[in-house]
């Protein structure tokens, strides 16, 4: 049965077969309705093809990869005979649809087409406005296919969902409920690129869709985009205020940009219209947590496994408050049990993060490895790629512009402050160390991760990678960054903004900001990558997710601090090697408060008693006195990390 299953090849040649039945003059494009509901020549020649189409493949028995390999064969053939790619696109994606409602129509197991989000076809993308494909779906209302569609959703059976959705939306492409289902359909199964088309779709059919907006905000907070999820999420709250799901999404757009007081504030007004609201919990004990708070976050687990005694969420953010041992072996047994139980993509990550974590406590490398490799595979699933020769090309570009002469031209018009202190490096470096010693200090204020500067990097990419940035457009940079940091600490000499993005924009910082002094976080290369790589970090970080990026990103790191160091002028970055703060924290605490002016204070050396809100992976670690096992940790998994190995040799040089 399973051989039968996997012989695909009489698909490919049904798939190649059609393709050269097609005539280019009969597409998707040209199949529109007129004034009065007619379908003219063009479209019914596409509707002939697709009757003859079913009619030729029907015998194949086909299933999801069957169907997958017609749909591959059929497209490439199709581009073969010179046909555009958006009509080859949009023809196979018809072909698609139209083979998956016959096949559910006829009583037949609903399958879809299991793509990657880098496929070469994509079962996720709906055909242009007002088209439709004659011929399908007339023996199935819309009613019937969204009650299926729904029903398949509750149950977790979501590429059947998906199946009767498409199916739905290939009907009334114009329906914002259909383009909404999709999209939240999609989410499930990780594929939120294609989902957040369909969100914005469905907002462009219906502005005030709230729905659409919640949807998009959880895309762009799962993507890492806080601020842009903030603005979605707050625009669904506005058109449905007592929308319990917005506001705790939203409560964690605000909680992951360490804006706790809000972000509890939302959680609350949630559990108040929805007292059972597991989001709500889930993102109260992740506050508590940040806060220092573990019984009061370990407390708000209970009360989620007690509403939701399989809660992956729950569960993986017990395995955060505390070093598992031995004893805690049932938790892992729970959380096996349900990491294999089917639960969409991005909650098994979380979980297998955790379940990483427990073995590497007790001791269990190989199997820790095992889950934190499994868990990074789906990270990378449902995310766009890291494409190393992208970021290289963007390293090129700052070197080229930020030269020694260019650098000795930016103080003209620059602001003068020396607030800003920038605790820098790459991630799981040593940065939250470095912070929360400084913070320690009662002239400092650590305001955390302020993503200023690489939201601004974003912003103005282009023009950053030109040339250096015009005077005004420095000033204003300069203004809005120190409103920010009077935001966190008026009365504070210095405000530390930990932020590892910043190591990017050093030169444009420094143009609009010659002040700044900068502690460049340094650390064995291999301990950096592979805390990297045992760590969930969002998609806006999706170079963590394969050792072999890792790998590379960290040498262009490297490459762009060097040019850094070789251009700003002396004085202006301080190393901190992290395996000698950890070996001597009073010689570098004075050398780092040396160099940020400030006298020294005894209150520095005790930085775990500080209370302090941590918005990084690091918030357990800080709170506990110095320690240096973290030291040459990778040598316990070095027969696994081969990618890595080759950074002994960088680190050396």
């Amino acid at each position: 049965m399973l051989l039968e299953w996997f012989n695909v090849r009489e698909a490919v040649a049904a798939g190649t077969a059609l393709a050269d039945q097609f005539e280019p003059s009969a597409t998707s494009r040209v199949a529109r309705r007129g004034s009065k509901g007619t379908i003219d020549a063009k479209a019914a020649a596409l509707a002939d093809f697709l009757r003859r189409a079913e009619r030729q493949v029907g015998a194949l028995r086909l299933n999801v990869f069957k169907r997958a390999k017609i749909a591959n064969s059929f497209k490439w053939r199709l581009l073969e005979k010179g046909i555009e790619k958006d009509v080859a696109d949009e023809v196979t994606q018809a072909l698609v649809l139209h083979l998956m409602m016959v096949r559910t129509v006829s009583g037949s197991v609903g399958e879809t087409v299991r793509n990657s989000p880098r496929g070469a076809t994509t079962a996720g993308a709906s055909l242009p406005d007002g088209v439709t494909v004659a011929g399908a779906g007339e023996e199935r209302s819309a009613k019937e296919l969204l009650k299926s569609g729904n029903e398949c959703f509750a149950r977790g059976a979501f590429e059947e969902a998906l199946n009767s959705y498409l199916s739905l939306l290939s009907l009334k492409p114009r329906n914002a409920d259909a383009l909404n289902n999709v999209g939240a359909t999609l989410c499930k199964l990780g594929r939120y690129r294609e989902a957040e088309l369909y969100f914005r779709k469905a907002i462009e059919r219906r502005p005030n869709y709230a729905e659409a907006h919640s949807n998009l905000g959880a895309v762009l907070r799962a993507k890492g985009l806080f601020a842009e999820a903030e603005t979605a999420l707050r625009r669904a709250l506005q058109l449905k205020p007592d929308y319990a799901d917005a506001r705790a999404l939203l409560g964690l757009a605000l909680a992951f940009q360490g804006r706790f007081r809000d972000a509890n504030a939302q959680f609350e007004k949630a559990l108040k219209q929805s007292p059972r609201h597991v989001q709500a919990l889930l993102g109260m004990a992740y506050v508590a947590t940040s806060e220092g708070r573990f019984d009061e976050a370990e407390a708000l687990y209970a009360r989620v496994l007690e509403i939701d005694p399989r809660s992956p969420g729950a569960q993986a953010g017990r395995a955060g408050l505390r070093k598992m041992t031995t004893a805690d072996a049932n938790w892992f047994k729970v959380a096996e049990e349900i990491a294999h139980s089917g639960i969409v993509p991005e909650e098994e990550a979380a979980l297998r993060f955790a379940m990483g974590k427990y073995c590497d406590d007790v001791g269990d490398y190989r199997r820790a490895f095992k889950n934190y490799e499994r868990a990074n595979k789906l990270m990378k699933s449902f995310g766009d790629a890291f494409r190393p020769e992208v970021h290289s090309h963007f390293v090129d570009d700052l070197i080229r512009v930020y030269t020694p002469e260019a650098i000795a031209q930016l103080r003209n018009g620059a602001a003068v402050s020396t607030k800003a202190v920038l605790v820098t490096g790459m991630p799981r470096s040593g940065t939250s160390l470095a912070e929360q010693i400084l913070a320690s200090h009662p002239a400092v204020k650590g305001a955390g991760e302020l993503f200023f500067w690489s939201r601004a990097g974003l912003r103005y990419e282009a023009e950053i990678r030109r040339a250096p940035l015009a005077v005004s457009t420095r000033q204003q940079l300069a203004a809005g960054y120190e409103r920010l940091l009077e935001s966190f600490g008026a009365e504070a000499a210095r405000v530390v903004d930990k932020d590892p993005a910043n190591a990017d924009y050093l030169g444009v910082i420094y143009s609009a900001i010659p002040q700044v002094r900068v502690i460049y976080m340094q650390r064995d290369p291999i301990d950096t990558c592979l805390s990297c790589y045992f760590q969930q970090f969002t998609h806006a970080l999706n170079f963590t997710f394969d050792l072999a990026d890792l790998a590379e990103y960290y040498r262009e790191h490297q490459r762009l601090m060097a040019h850094w160091r070789r251009v700003l002028p002396p004085g202006t970055i301080l190393d901190v090697p992290y395996e000698e703060l950890v070996a001597d924290q009073q010689l570098w605490t004075r050398r780092m408060l040396e160099f940020i002016g400030l006298e020294w204070d005894e209150r520095c050396m005790d930085f775990h008693t500080t209370d302090r809100p941590i918005a990084t992976a690091s918030y357990w670690q800080v709170r506990q006195k110095m320690y240096q096992t973290s030291v040459e940790r990778w040598r316990r998994y070095e027969k696994f990390i081969g990618p890595l190995i080759s950074l002994r040799k960088l680190d050396d040089a």
